[in-house]
């Protein structure tokens, strides 16, 4: 994409709008213009946000820009951030225009697609399931405390590196990774072994009571086939939707986040996946906030939480 100037407007706020590498960029002054928060409030947001979600050189950049300095027009280099910076710092400062200026952004970028400026249409469907995790993310935010909103913003931003990945694989430069495979199978009697273990630090008496053997049914449904093939081809794939599974269908009274974490963790370990190159793929926090997503979701967004959660075991 070449680089452009483009006009935001709405009632509160005019800005010049540079688009550039499938983005759109705004200095430190049109983010405080944007959010309508003084430029000290602004800048230690962005330093929290590079340091807790973005820590990525891509985020920055310096643009040449003219400056009005007593009666002189001047060019300077100035810092411009991204829009995952943007979408990040709104977020925390609560700006109704942080939203107007989200959906702007969107489909300015959508219509640069259809004119033939944006080449690699995965990164723009990426950035869009971005904005919908940040939706997901803002209708929780009522119940969330402060180390899970930061935890959870800082997996939107991890998950936004996979455009990186993507551009990478367009272009031939990294191999594809197609997941493993195993012919091993988890089975109800251990996964309801390991349960019991957790109903001693549980005060409900309703903790880990099932509902119609329903985890049995889900374990059956992550190992099924069609045709003679398996239908999650990958024990990735098969990971993902099983901690999905158990905490959408709701298969206990009481519990059903904490168990499905638990056993999320116990059947990444029975495969030997839980562990690359001596780190655990998923450390905790991480995995509160994709339970945490996984819960508010809707049915409809699975494909996208899936996804969320493969970016992290691939």
């Amino acid at each position: 994409m070449k680089n452009e100037i483009i006009l935001f407007e709405n009632q509160d706020v005019r800005l010049d709008v540079n688009i550039k590498d499938d983005t759109v960029w705004l200095s430190l002054e049109q983010i405080s213009k944007l959010f309508d928060r003084d430029k000290s409030v602004i800048s230690r947001h962005i330093k929290n946000v590079m340091q807790e979600e973005l820590n990525d050189s891509s985020t920055v950049a310096k643009f040449a820009t003219v400056q009005k300095e007593g009666d002189r027009e001047v060019s300077r280099e100035i810092e411009y951030y991204n829009l995952d910076v943007i979408i990040s710092v709104g977020y925390r400062v609560k700006s109704k225009n942080g939203i107007i200026f989200r959906k702007w952004a969107n489909k300015i970028l959508k219509e640069y697609l259809l004119k033939g400026y944006v080449v690699n249409q995965k990164r723009l469907e990426y950035l869009e399931k971005t904005v919908k995790l940040i939706d997901i993310a803002n209708r929780i935010d009522d119940e969330l405390e402060g180390n899970e909103a930061k935890e959870i913003l800082k997996v939107i931003g991890d998950y936004s590196k996979a455009l990186d990945l993507l551009d990478n694989y367009d272009h031939k430069d990294i191999t594809k990774v197609k997941g493993s495979i195993s012919n091993k199978k988890i089975t109800y009697e251990e996964c309801i072994e390991i349960i019991n273990k957790l109903r001693f630090n549980s005060g409900s008496k309703l903790f880990a009571l099932e509902r119609d053997k329903g985890l049995e049914s889900i374990i059956g449904d992550i190992y099924q086939t069609f045709d003679k093939k398996d239908v999650y081809k990958s024990i990735e794939e098969k990971a993902c939707n099983f901690l999905y599974m158990i905490i959408k269908n709701h298969v206990f009274i009481d519990g059903n986040k904490r168990i499905g974490a638990t056993l999320f963790i116990y059947f990444l370990q029975f495969y030997n996946i839980l562990y690359k190159n001596g780190k655990q793929v998923i450390d905790n926090n991480t995995l509160v906030a994709l339970t945490l997503l996984i819960a508010q979701s809707n049915p409809k967004e699975k494909d996208l939480i899936i996804d969320l959660v493969m970016n992290f075991l691939e």
